[in-house]
């Protein structure tokens, strides 16, 4: 289940908790709409941790160029990055 599909769970469960008047006999809305809220939630802090985990930051490939001068005028013809040698 995505991040939208937990916040869709977490507004039905508050839909039938906070602005449902309906009383079905054997079932308590209120307690389905707290459980649907919670489920979401939970769905919600572990998509969350999972997306962090999955962030990687990756160094740049080239090289920094400290001088002012050299700083736009990057030449790359395919056989000077280190590929052909």
């Amino acid at each position: 289940m995505g991040l939208g599909g937990c916040i869709i769970l977490i507004a039905v469960g508050a839909i039938l908790t906070f602005a449902t008047d309906w009383d079905m006999q054997g079932v308590n809305l209120d307690l389905v709409g707290i459980i649907f809220m919670i489920v979401g939630l939970i769905g919600v802090a572990t998509f969350s941790s999972i997306a962090r985990r999955r962030r990687v930051v990756v160094p740049p490939a080239t090289p920094v160029v400290d001088d002012p001068a050299r700083a736009h005028h990057h030449t790359r013809d395919g056989y000077s990055d280190g590929y052909g040698a």
